[in-house]
């Protein structure tokens, strides 16, 4: 779970373990790889399943000892389905416990209203991906074991990185909570894939580039009954909520907050809460008092964006939530982490075939140059959409039930017959398209 300030207890391991290995001299055990990889989310887990079906060695550090864990993103947008088959892992996917969108609706004052049509965009994938994380994780870990070039190592935490005589990174040192000892693994590239709170990220003394968010997100789970499925998330005067199935009979409910709204809404007690929820959705409200104990099965989720002002040194690549983390405004955290993934394997891939040592940051930079633009317009976009929520959540008790109906229509309509309407979601939707999986790397 994460705290009232957003940090989670990954990021509390993490600072302990560091503390206390730091000093660690003489590991416990040393290994050696081409590529170490700190993370197994999304990014981190199919950029090793592609380096390894391409004949590189990596191996994956996890600190958790299962996947069954608390995930933030649970969104995968038609760009990420493109890329699943460009992997050959989509008819798996697909397999998987999942609800498909092939329409945004909301409902706006209890009437529902369509704002996109995945029909009208152009892809050959017209429709997205709402599935949590275990899973697909497992099986991308399954799908990398059955190339020998690949190691995973569960219960293993990153607590600092290591340095060649040059300063180079070459290497990370980790706590083997499973074994009880201290790990250390050789590579010639460090990638940090460990998420918005990243130990390599910090051990590398890079900046987060943290924005404010005007906005926070009270988060929690219902039975997939809860609320009206045709929908994604319901508009009531000044309030809002969003909403999606994640399959097997589950709902992801978000409640927006203004910035620092939290300790007076906890202060007034769970009842008042749901009072607030109610005046957006009576059934969600009503399925919060039968199936949520309080407080204590709400996640307070730290929303603001971040893009951090450097991605690659010598011997070490940042991506996904570890180089610009997300907001959960359009549903990006996935995507942009795949694509990071896609286009840092073709990178690494390459500049991995000869030669030995850590790899220069310039042969790295190729990677953060072709990302950083896109990653730069999509948290434009979503700082954007966050304050005007927040102008909603403070102004929108205002604005009469029939004139938001009106315009939510009228976009709706708009973006059906004008493609400049719908730049900003198809920004969203379709991502990068012109990053594409680097087929001819794979040895198979």
């Amino acid at each position: 779970m994460t705290d009232a300030n957003g940090r989670g207890d990954a990021a509390d391991d993490a600072d302990t373990d560091r503390d206390r290995d730091r000093d660690a001299v003489v590991p416990d055990r040393t290994e050696t790889a081409d590529v170490v990889v700190a993370g197994c989310g999304p990014g981190g887990a199919v950029l090793s399943f592609l380096l390894a079906r391409s004949g590189v060695d990596v191996t994956l550090v996890e600190r958790a000892a299962t996947f069954e864990r608390e995930y933030r993103g649970f969104g995968w947008n038609p760009g990420v389905v493109r890329l699943f088959d460009e992997m050959d892992l989509l008819d798996d996917v697909l397999d998987l416990a999942h609800e498909t969108v092939r329409e945004g609706t909301f409902a706006v004052a209890g009437e529902p209203v369509s704002v996109l049509d995945f029909d009208l965009l152009d892809t050959d994938y017209p429709y997205a991906l709402l599935m949590e994380q275990p899973a697909l994780l497992e099986l991308l870990v399954e799908r990398a074991g059955d190339h020998d070039e690949f190691a995973f190592r569960p219960s293993t935490t990153v607590t600092d990185l290591r340095r060649d005589a040059d300063g180079a990174v070459c290497g990370v040192v980790a706590r083997d909570r499973a074994a009880d000892e201290v790990l250390a693994v050789d590579a010639r590239v460090v990638v940090g894939a460990d998420g918005r709170y990243s130990t390599v990220r910090s051990a590398a003394d890079i900046d987060s580039g943290a924005f404010d968010s005007p906005i926070d997100l009270v988060w929690f789970t219902l039975p997939a009954g809860a609320a009206e499925p045709a929908s994604q998330g319901q508009i009531g005067p000044g309030a809002m909520l969003v909403h999606f199935g994640l399959g097997a009979g589950r709902l992801q409910v978000g409640y927006p907050v203004l910035d620092g709204a939290w300790p007076a809404i906890r202060e007034a007690g769970f009842d008042a809460f749901r009072e607030r929820v109610a005046a957006v959705d009576p059934a969600v409200a009503a399925a919060m008092a039968t199936h949520l104990d309080g407080f204590a099965d709400t996640t307070l989720l730290d929303v603001a964006p971040g893009l951090a002002p450097e991605w690659t040194r010598d011997g070490l690549v940042l991506l996904g939530d570890a180089a610009h983390t997300a907001s959960p405004v359009g549903a990006q955290g996935n995507p942009l982490a795949v694509e990071d993934a896609v286009v840092l394997h073709d990178v690494l891939a390459g500049a991995l075939v000869d030669g030995d040592g850590p790899l220069p940051a310039a042969v790295l930079r190729p990677f953060e140059r072709a990302r950083r633009p896109t990653v730069e317009r999509v948290i434009a976009l979503q700082r954007r959409a966050g304050r005007g929520m927040a102008a909603w959540l403070r102004y929108g008790r205002y604005v009469p039930p029939p004139a938001v109906r009106a315009a939510a229509t009228a976009f709706g309509r708009v973006a059906a017959h004008s493609r400049r309407a719908r730049r900003p979601i198809e920004a969203f939707a379709l991502g990068d398209r012109s990053v594409t999986v680097a087929r001819d790397r794979f040895l198979d």
